[in-house]
């Protein structure tokens, strides 16, 4: 029986040898690259964090005690430890085992997590609930460097010594976010990971420990460490500066010295930061060589057929074409260059790319004031991750009327990383903006109509588009090939008696179900691609809606808020208008799964689609 064989729990963990540990180690790294490799998820950063879980589970008890991962891209191993190595296999399918920590799947997870930064400033809410309602536990937050780069984990540090509460920041430095991190605290970092004073501080910090007198407080101690660490010549340290305890940096990498140096942080009354080195995608080589590739995968027997260009690819694919014509030009992203298919434009044009690390918030109003200065940017950024920046595109991009291009990436469901990174809320909110054009464009054809318009013209644009394969062209013929006008919807076939109106992703699945009605002898819909959902093409609606007696919209979005309800809203408006019905995404969160059994749970089907003509 292997070493992993034999646990069952993290108990199991803490009654190993520690001779055992590298060889645990081992097999752990070799169970996530293979499920990995067959399910899809995120590798490289999980590969890294292996001897930092272990360390974690041996130094504490995370039945009572809470530890919160940023983002959860590492937290594979601490779900395998953590009585779930039976059930990884089913990672990030149906049913199955999350990629993210998620408290409904374990008692062992105490924070729902999927985007990046929030770590920090949950650990701090749980540390003072602790100690207003007189309980005793450790809380811990383990953040990636490219995750701490973000404001709202610096909110958290500035707020961290006037808490004052015993709460452990662990730092898992890779060097990396997605993409190598930028800026200056990560220059900051560079430095602190290989200054002499930090490299003797943890054998200060052992010894010191180590002869604790008797009612000493670790405190004390720890403050003739710091002098002696300053005869050293300490560098500038931003932590310290912001009045946090800093101790580091610590090999990652060997879970002896980790968990020693765990059970000293546990005697420590204040704030602390503890600072880990770390190799993204350690013990697997093609990951070590390119962490960045190995961030994230697809399942292997996921994606289209070779050869077939995805969304991303193409919205990047334009956006070089726009820069070759156009010196004003500019592309931003955040941590996602790799995500969004910008390397070759970042290539080509490096003064004229820009990925600001995990910042979204800054990014928008970053491009609004290079659109205030006379550029015209293109901001590529997921569905999932402009809510986070959701007043920037307010108040400084539309409420000015900037024209900013926001090329809005895995629009819709996405399938195996499920409920945090859904792209359905766009559409209910920016619906909801003043100012704003939104626009789903159903092939490529059409999506590089959108760009090249909005190029000429004024006004910020939002184009959504989803995770997938993007169709060169769907109904066009050498007659009809021109893209209908700007701000027009388009008829693609007429029909009788009823209508189905969708953009972008469901018009597939209209054409589907008008397919499927021929084949049973059912009246064919008209079929109606919206293209443009703020505003809507309220003319071309009426006229539809006026002639037939039933329309059913479908979105891959949000039912609430969504383009069902504006066009009921219309319908209701006229005299004899048709009986408009929905199919979308329901108001609850979507489960993992593939993006098929997603979109069946939301009866986006054509059955359905048909159903509906006879209900």
């Amino acid at each position: 029986m292997s070493i992993l064989e034999s646990i069952s729990g993290p108990a199991d963990v803490r009654r190993l040898r520690s001779s055992a540990l590298p060889d645990l180690c081992e097999e752990i790294r070799a169970l996530i690259t293979e499920t990995v490799l067959r399910n899809g998820g995120h590798l490289a950063s999980s590969l890294g964090a292996v001897e930092l879980v272990v360390a974690l589970l041996r130094a504490f008890d995370f039945s009572k005690d809470k530890l919160l991962f940023d983002v959860g891209h590492q937290a594979y191993a601490y779900k395998i430890l953590t009585c779930r190595r039976e059930r990884f296999s089913t990672l990030r399918t149906w049913d199955g085992v999350s990629g993210y920590p998620k408290r409904s799947e374990s008692v062992f997870d105490h924070f729902d997590v999927g985007h990046s930064s929030t770590s920090l400033s949950a650990a701090l809410g749980y540390a003072k609930a602790r100690d207003l309602l007189g309980q005793d536990h450790y809380v811990v937050a383990v953040i990636g460097d490219g995750s701490l780069l973000n404001g709202m984990a610096m909110e958290a540090l500035n707020c961290a010594r006037e808490a004052d509460t015993r709460v452990l920041f662990i730092l898992n430095d890779n060097e990396m976010s997605i993409n190598r991190r930028v800026g200056g605290l990560a220059e900051h970092l560079a430095r602190l990971s290989v200054h002499p004073a930090y490299l003797k501080l943890k054998e200060m910090v052992k010894e010191q420990c180590r002869m604790l007198p008797k009612g000493e407080s670790l405190e004390s101690v720890l403050g003739r460490v710091k002098s002696q660490v300053k005869t050293i010549l300490q560098p500038s340290n931003f932590f310290e500066d912001l009045g946090l305890s800093y101790w580091g940096p610590f090999d990652g990498h060997d879970p002896e010295e980790l968990e020693d140096i765990l059970r000293l942080a546990k005697l420590y009354e204040k704030p602390l930061l503890l600072h880990v080195i770390t190799k993204k995608g350690k013990g697997y080589p093609a990951a070590e060589k390119d962490p960045a590739r190995f961030h994230g995968i697809s399942p292997s027997a996921a994606g289209g057929s070779r050869g077939e260009t995805s969304w991303s690819a193409a919205a990047a694919e334009v956006a070089e074409a726009m820069a070759e014509s156009d010196p004003g030009v500019v592309c931003l992203t955040a941590a996602m260059m790799e995500g969004t298919k910008l390397a070759s434009f970042a290539k080509r044009f490096p003064e004229r790319f820009f990925d600001v690390g995990i910042a979204e918030e800054h990014m928008v109003t970053f491009a609004a004031g290079m659109a205030a200065g006379g550029l015209r940017p293109l901001v590529f950024i997921y569905s999932t991750f402009l809510q986070r920046a959701m007043d920037q595109l307010v108040h400084d991009t539309a409420m000015q009327g900037y024209s900013v291009l926001f090329a809005l990436d895995r629009a819709g469901l996405v399938g195996e990383d499920g409920e945090t990174h859904h792209g359905v809320l766009d559409v209910a909110w920016c619906r909801a903006v003043p100012g704003l054009t939104l626009a789903a464009p159903r092939d490529r054809r059409d999506l590089e109509f959108l760009f090249s318009w909005a190029h000429r013209n004024k006004g910020p644009l939002v184009v959504r588009y989803p995770r997938g394969c993007a169709p060169a062209e769907i109904c066009r013929t050498p007659a009809s090939s021109a893209c209908a006008p700007w701000g027009h919807a388009e008829i693609l076939f007429e029909g009788t008696e009823w209508a189905c109106l969708g953009f972008g992703s469901t018009i597939p699945l209209l054409l589907e179900a008008r397919a499927l009605a021929e084949e049973r002898n059912i009246p064919m819909p008209t079929v109606v691609d919206l293209r443009f959902l703020k505003p809507l093409d309220e003319a071309l609606l009426q006229d539809v809606l006026a002639r037939h007696r039933l329309a059913v919209v479908a979105e891959e979005g949000s039912l609430a808020g969504g383009i069902g309800e504006a066009v009921a809203e219309l319908a209701g408006r006229l005299e004899n208008g048709a009986k408009v019905r929905r199919l979308g995404v329901p108001d609850a969160y979507i489960p993992q799964g593939t993006p098929k059994e997603q979109r069946q749970y939301c009866g986006l089907t054509a059955e359905n689609v048909l159903g509906l003509f006879y209900g």
